[in-house]
């Protein structure tokens, strides 16, 4: 069984906090598997409810009058007894049923049972779930496999892990030989990635053509949801979804819309992009006008890049026996466009998001930067490198070097070992796993009320 670091967040909350639980997340990540093996070990009785699978459990919360008229249809629905203070409710699907939002306040309210939610597309369907209902739901968002759980999957020992940890906090240089292994690991991770099925395949069979098949199966699924949930612009959106890769691999990585439409503008485009932002299947990130704190004041939102949420979707994506390729190193791929995806997607699993978006820095006259982040209260620059000339970065050093932004240091994620020179880190690829973003410190404030009483 796969051990997501998630589970421990979900069993906290489902013994420890009286609010619902939303687990939000792009279809196929595990959010379903991990709520009904946590679910099992915390409460004696668990129920659960497929909106999709039991419409008709739909019109109950529509007709319903009140908490206790809900809960005496369910148990009707149920054909069975539900045991106050002992009984978890999970509710699945929950995108088929837009009356949860209110429903969930008011059986919450009520204090009989325990409340989790789940669902996919719920950035496109119930768009109004991050804010309300205030106070009664919190939301935690499930995403493919990191890169330390995809290690702890494959059987790389907590030992061996935690020394990386330890390196990476005190910039020391690894063992030659266990870097070298973990960069074979990284490559594995670059094709197999973190959706869950694909990783269990991988760990049943060893087989990447299996594991491929997964992972094309996964992508038809994604496409039957932009044909299902949104009709209209479905041609649109799966063309965007489809150009990804191609994107990526260009030059400068960014999205350009003239490979659409020659004459297209982006505010006729922006919804089909943001579709597939809210659903959870690429990452957006924007250029801002300067690396400055806070990013979100310098964000430009029609300059961006769109990687895949998942590196091994990506690497289905571009085909041509990729898999070989990327295990023997062949210098004729542009690891480039698959490096700099497994950073944007570890980066945003790390909670480095600032309004769900990632950024990056271009300018003419210094440069582009992959990455800027809010990081130790001071922007960190991050370039991504993945071949041999990694200490070759002219914007990054142009960026250092602007007394203007003051920034204190940089991080550039290549093949080679752990190395610093003047304000640049040089860290391992496989140690973006241990950058982490960590949420302010608490501080209290009294404000002096002298003189103004």
């Amino acid at each position: 069984m796969l051990r997501r670091k998630t589970d421990n967040k979900l069993r906290d909350f489902l013994l420890g906090d009286k609010r619902a639980l939303l687990v939000t997340g792009a279809r196929q990540v595990g959010k379903t598997f991990s709520i009904r093996h946590v679910a099992k070990e915390c409460f004696d009785n668990v129920v659960e409810i497929n909106f999709i699978e039991r419409p008709e459990a739909v019109a109950l919360f529509r007709e319903a009058k009140g908490a206790k008229d809900l809960l005496m249809r369910l148990s009707a629905l149920l054909h069975k007894t539900l045991v106050p203070g002992k009984t978890l409710i999970f509710f699945d699907e929950v995108q088929a049923c837009s009356e949860i939002v209110t429903a969930i306040k008011f059986l919450v309210d009520e204090g009989s049972y325990k409340y989790v939610m789940s669902g996919s597309l719920l950035g496109v369907e119930l768009k109004d779930l991050r804010s309300v209902p205030v106070g009664y739901m919190d939301v935690m968002e499930m995403f493919p496999l990191t890169l330390a759980e995809f290690f702890e999957a494959i059987g790389i020992g907590s030992g061996i892990t935690d020394n990386l940890r330890d390196c990476f906090e005190n910039n020391r240089p690894v063992d030659d030989f266990v870097h070298q292994r973990m960069m074979d690991a990284v490559m594995l991770y670059l094709i197999v990635g973190g959706m869950p099925a694909a990783v269990q395949k991988y760990i049943d069979t060893n087989n990447l053509k299996k594991v491929l098949d997964e992972q094309r199966g996964i992508i038809r699924t994604y496409k039957m949801d932009i044909t299902k949930y949104d009709p209209n612009r479905k041609l649109l959106i799966e063309e965007i979804y489809d150009l990804i890769p191609s994107e990526l691999n260009a030059k400068n990585k960014r999205f350009i819309l003239k490979e659409i439409n020659q004459k297209a503008r982006f505010s006729k485009y922006e919804d089909s992009f943001m579709w597939l932002k809210d659903a959870g299947v690429a990452i957006p990130t924007y250029t801002v006008e300067e690396p400055r704190m806070p990013l979100l004041l310098n964000k430009q939102r029609n300059l961006f890049k769109l990687f895949l949420s998942d590196v091994g979707l990506l690497a289905a994506m571009y085909g041509g026996n990729i898999q070989t390729r990327l295990l023997s190193n062949d210098q004729n791929i542009n690891f480039g466009a698959v490096y700099e995806n497994l950073v944007a997607q570890e980066l945003f699993a790390h909670g480095f998001a600032v309004e769900h978006s990632l950024y990056y820095f271009n300018s003419k006259r210094q440069g582009e930067l992959d990455f800027v982040l809010e990081y130790d209260n001071n922007i960190l620059p991050i370039e991504v490198k993945s071949g041999k000339d990694y200490e070759r970065h002219n914007a990054l050093a142009n960026v250092l070097d602007d007394s203007e932004y003051d920034i204190p240091s940089a991080y550039v994620f290549c093949q080679g070992n752990v190395l610093t020179k003047g304000k640049i880190t040089y860290f391992p690829i496989y140690m973006v796993a241990f950058l982490e973003h960590s949420e302010p410190d608490e501080r209290i404030y009294k404000f002096d009320l002298t003189g103004l009483k």
